[in-house]
């Protein structure tokens, strides 16, 4: 393993939206920054669906005093990823992709940070890793198989197919009604009585419509006992025990943090709600010099927190940052 001497003044573990912003602010303060992240630049943009388009206004979106410069209102996914590797390239922020660190931890008034690659050092760090990385799964048999998915991006290669879709979220709806449009014989099972009320006002009439004409079957008060491999999703409901035929299945229950990861670098967490410990002037959390940011910081409620409200949390982390080495 290769040791970098060199001392950061502040490690960014992620690369998405949030980590970019916390990455310009340091250039514009003119702080040493290096941004780390398992994937690729903006991963969980990345996996959106491939035509989708964002509902939340450009100028809502954008970061580091960089416009979002298109002529829609509203931004697609394809903009949206150009407008972040854009903001990167503008501030010359240092990113090392592909690189998963597995261990943050204090050590000589700074810290370290191990990677598969590398040892880092540096004065702060602040996490941003976001939730898209821990898609909730059934735990069922089954749902392992290739045909079992926990993303949803397109409809195309389910043309005249059978699909089921687990969930009765804002993912679950949109794949659902996607599909519906596009020719794809979809289903939805969900354990609870009816649509989520917190589904996106101008969606939930419409899934709800599409239920309730038989467009989209509906099978509430439902749980799935195991996919099926030849057969497909069997459930048990208020009819029993059967088998919905299947060619492909779509598990969308949402995300959760890794507070596996944020406990091992020193970071207390509820065990419930799974919301750190963290100064919300400051993002600090109870580790003196360790910031989180972004969706981490709503714990299990990850509909709370969006690029649009994190993404003063740069900002804020840097300035107390400064303050901060301005004494040391």
């Amino acid at each position: 393993m290769n040791d970098t001497t060199e001392l950061l003044d502040l490690l960014v573990v992620g690369a998405g939206p949030t980590g970019i912003a916390i990455g310009a602010a340091a250039k514009q303060a003119g702080l040493n920054v290096l941004l780390v992240d398992s994937g690729p630049l903006t991963a969980a943009i990345q996996q959106y669906p491939v035509f989708m388009e964002f509902f939340t206004t450009r100028d809502r979106l954008e970061i580091a005093d960089v416009p979002f410069t298109i002529a829609e209102d509203k931004p697609t996914r394809r903009q949206a990823l150009v407008y972040y590797r854009s903001v990167v390239e503008r501030y010359k922020i240092p990113v090392s992709l592909y690189e998963a660190v597995h261990e943050v931890r204090k050590e000589d008034g700074g810290f370290v940070a191990v990677t598969a690659r590398r040892t880092l050092r540096a004065r702060a760090v602040a996490l941003a890793t976001g939730y898209f990385g821990n898609p909730r799964r059934l735990g069922v048999p089954g749902d392992d198989l290739p045909w079992v998915h926990s993303r949803y991006t397109e409809a195309y290669p389910h043309f005249g197919q059978d699909v089921v879709v687990i969930g009765a979220g804002n993912t679950a709806a949109e794949a659902a009604l996607d599909m519906w449009r596009n020719s794809v014989r979809v289903s939805i099972v969900h354990r609870g009585a009816h649509v989520r009320p917190g589904v996106k006002y101008w969606l939930k009439p419409d899934i709800e419509n599409r239920i309730q004409e038989g467009s989209i079957p509906a099978r509430f008060h439902t749980v799935v006992r195991a996919f099926r491999d030849g057969q497909g999703v069997e459930i048990e409901g208020p009819d029993g025990v059967q088998i919905l035929p299947a060619q492909a299945a779509y598990v969308l229950l949402g995300y959760t943090p890794d507070a596996d990861f944020e406990r091992r670098c020193g970071i207390e967490v509820d065990p419930q709600s799974l919301i750190p410990v963290y100064d919300p002037e400051t993002c600090e959390s109870n580790v003196p010099g360790l910031y989180v940011a972004g969706t981490l910081q709503a714990g299990r409620a990850t509909d709370k927190i969006f690029i649009e409200n994190s993404r003063d949390h740069g900002p804020k982390i840097v300035e107390h940052l400064v303050k901060r080495l301005r004494y040391c």
